[in-house]
């Protein structure tokens, strides 16, 4: 049995490990991965780390297996879960992903309702140009390429979708593995659109662009009154995680 204990980096990153009996020191010194059953494992001196729920930290692909222990690798005397979001999301994926695929599934298809592509600024003129310049093309997309119609509105009373469009969002998520499908469930949020999202997903867009897709409002305000330190500091901490998870679906294999 592995003597390496299960590490849970929601709750280590929630607590910030602010007291030091709370930190938890590196124990291993070699880092790789290795072929298991089911996929690629992170290996710690030959042992397989678990997940918060004790289930082996295994991963589909090689490529995905190697981001996680890259991770495990660039620890330092102690080991700090907030720089380690491959194996947060991998960890997501097996402990809660793997148990509620329709509920996730559900979620993302509703963020389809409203998604951000279909809400036009009514004002002013020079921001709702830019919007149907940069988001007509991806709505487009995801009637050819998805089969997923939406209809976009002007202002930000909601326009409800045709449930067909949103049944067929579900049944897109519900084909990816526990892998992808979290990271289509993070991705979703970050960029306000399920569109956006699947694009990532699938490649066709990288993370830098689908983040700037996502921020076109966010931008035109900041051209208008300029960018203040702090909200320059979120800005990169979402365009990072948008990054990460092109990653991540390009670690997976794509599908």
């Amino acid at each position: 049995m592995s003597h390496i204990p299960p590490l849970d980096p929601n709750v280590a990153a929630r607590k910030g490990f602010r007291e030091s009996e709370e930190r938890l020191k590196r124990f291993w010194t070699a880092v790789d991965v290795a072929e298991a059953e089911g996929g690629w494992a992170v290996t710690l001196d030959g042992r397989t780390p678990k997940t918060p729920a004790h289930a082996p930290l295994r991963l589909p692909t090689e490529a995905a297996a190697r981001l996680a222990a890259d991770e495990w690798a660039a620890q330092g005397e102690f080991i700090d879960p907030a720089t380690m979001p491959a194996t947060r999301l991998a960890s997501t994926a097996i402990d809660r992903v793997s148990q509620v695929r329709e509920a996730v599934a559900e979620e993302i298809a509703a963020f389809a309702g409203s998604d951000l592509l279909c809400y036009l600024a009514d004002h002013p003129t020079s921001l709702a140009v830019e919007q149907a310049r940069e988001w007509t093309p991806w709505r487009d997309w995801a009637a050819i390429e998805l089969g997923v119609v939406l209809e976009p509105a002007e202002g930000i009373c909601h326009r409800a979708q045709d449930p067909a469009a949103i049944a067929r969002v579900t049944e897109l998520a519900l084909r990816l593995d526990d892998f992808a499908l979290t990271g289509l469930a993070l991705a979703t949020p970050l960029l306000g659109s399920a569109v956006l999202a699947m694009a990532l997903q699938r490649g066709v867009l990288t993370g830098d662009a689908a983040f700037e897709l996502s921020r076109l409002d966010e931008a035109f305000q900041e051209r208008q009154w300029g960018v203040d330190a702090e909200a320059a500091e979120r800005t990169a901490a979402r365009r990072a995680e948008a990054v990460l998870l092109d990653n991540w679906f390009r670690a997976l294999g794509r599908s």
